[in-house]
């Protein structure tokens, strides 16, 4: 029997073995994220205990988890960011549950994004402390709670920075002021209270503070010089008082959104705002501003939102240069306007105005906005109108809500053309004569008090208070029609 031999093979297909080998092996490898990330991403799936939508159902032991949704790795497949969105809407999208230590395992990751979660609880997650990369934190629309660490300090890596729309308390750590990296720092709203820490002036990068609705209180610090790439400055809705400090004009070159209504700040408007070319927001509402509009406001010719209402403002308003204004409410003040003012009639842009109790004596006939097809909000209450809305409302598909309460319109409310859009019509104190619609059964509130309606009620959900005050409405809610 003829002996078998084995010939050593050719060095060709040696190589060529080896190199599928190694491709393999670095395939393998390169489809395996680190090990520690693995245990870091389950142990804080293993704390979630409601995952409705299942945003964490393929998070599995053994595959490869920088394939995860929410997961993102870099080229050395360390875990690189992690990016786990709800919608507030939408309470299915919801995860619940604290942020679990294990996330301390991830040496390698630089952001942070748990936005719109709606449940995700706890103290704020000290294993972010751990996190030598850590760069960006979007800890946004949860249910955080306790005081912010003194520690947050040590976060000097940090480029942007959120807690805003949970429920942490307690003051703003001065420790803040180490975070001199950072960019954005978002902590509204929350519950947090006492003054701003005057260290924040050390964030010279800083484009992007945002502290409102808190019960932060005294002044507004006046270190507004230190921030020369500031463009959004939110401070509404707190408990602060004295004047806008005079740093603020510092911001002229750049700031696009100023936001400082619903607060205690009195005093006259400063005549620098006019300087603030790149304006987009101004809201000063809801304080204590007395005294003029300054004339130099005729310079923000690129305002889109202009909120001054409830304040102690007086006349003359100015007459502004604008070219298409998106928002602007000036009620509530002391202003006699006697007509809406041209540079709002004008605007081809404008989806919500406000001029309630702003002394205007008009026929509403004679407005003639250059565009009503974007209206989304008129608030003419309290003024005194004259005419009819009827040719304002059937030309405005688009409306959601029209509130003209206390002035002297007159015409039949049957002719009122209610879109389905429509769903706040406040028409009461005025002359309106004819029955209720059927169509008002669509809207979510109503009020046509203390005018000349006639007739049997719809069936409808609201209150007899929306009815009331009338010459002879009957039905539920009202007394019964008589036979």
């Amino acid at each position: 029997m003829k002996k078998l031999s084995f010939s050593s093979p050719p060095l060709h297909f040696l190589f060529f073995f080896c190199s599928v080998a190694t491709l393999r092996y670095l395939t393998v490898n390169a489809a395996t994220c680190h090990v520690d990330d693995e245990a870091g991403l389950l142990g804080f799936k293993s704390r979630i205990t409601a995952d409705p939508s299942g945003k964490l159902t393929s998070w599995k032991p053994g595959t490869d988890c920088c394939t995860w949704p929410g997961i993102s790795c870099l080229g050395t497949n360390r875990v690189d960011s992690i990016s786990l969105y709800g919608q507030l809407d939408k309470p299915n999208t919801f995860l619940s549950g604290p942020i679990s230590p294990s996330l301390s395992k991830l040496k390698f990751l630089g952001g942070l994004y748990l936005q719109n979660l709606g449940n995700i609880s706890g103290p704020f997650p000290d294993s972010l402390f751990q996190l030598p990369e850590l760069r960006y934190v979007y800890i946004e629309n949860n249910k955080l709670s306790g005081q912010i660490p003194a520690s947050i300090g040590n976060l000097t890596r940090l480029y942007a920075f959120s807690l805003a729309g949970n429920r942490f308390n307690g003051p703003i750590p001065s420790s803040v002021s180490k975070l001199t990296g950072l960019t954005q720092l978002k902590l509204g709203p929350n519950l947090l209270s006492g003054p701003i820490p005057y260290g924040i002036r050390q964030l010279k990068n800083l484009t992007y503070l945002t502290l409102e609705r808190n019960r932060l209180s005294g002044p507004i610090p006046d270190f507004f010089g230190s921030f020369p790439e500031l463009r959004i400055l939110n401070l509404s809705s707190n408990r602060f008082t004295g004047k806008i400090p005079p740093s603020i004009s510092a911001l002229a070159p750049k700031l696009a959104y100023l936001v400082l209504g619903h607060n205690n700040l009195q005093g006259q408007i400063p005549d620098y705002l006019g300087n603030f070319k790149a304006l987009d927001t101004l809201d000063l509402s809801s304080n204590g501003f007395s005294g003029v509009v300054p004339r130099t406001f005729r310079n923000l010719t690129k305002i889109f939102n202009l909120d001054l209402s409830h304040n102690y403002l007086v006349d003359p308003f100015p007459e502004m240069n604008v070219k298409g204004i998106e928002s602007l409410d000036l009620s509530y003040n002391s202003f006699h306007l006697k007509e809406i003012p041209k540079w709002v009639t004008s605007s081809p842009i404008i989806y919500s105005l406000k001029l309630a109790k702003c002394g205007i004596k008009m026929r509403l006939e004679d407005w003639k906005p250059a565009e009503t097809y974007f209206y989304d909000y008129i608030d003419l209450s309290e003024n005194e109108i004259s005419g009819s809305a009827v040719g304002l409302l059937n030309r405005t598909g688009y409306l959601v809500g029209f509130w003209a309460s206390g002035n002297i319109l007159k015409f039949n409310l049957e002719s009122l053309g209610i879109v389905n859009r429509l769903k706040y019509l406040d028409v009461s104190r005025n002359l309106m004569f004819g029955k209720v619609p059927k169509a008002v059964s669509g809207l979510v509130k109503l009020n046509v008090s203390h005018n000349h309606l006639c007739g049997q009620l719809p069936a409808t959900r609201f209150p007899a208070s929306a009815f009331q005050g009338n010459d002879c409405l009957c039905g539920s809610p009202l007394p019964p029609c008589k036979v």
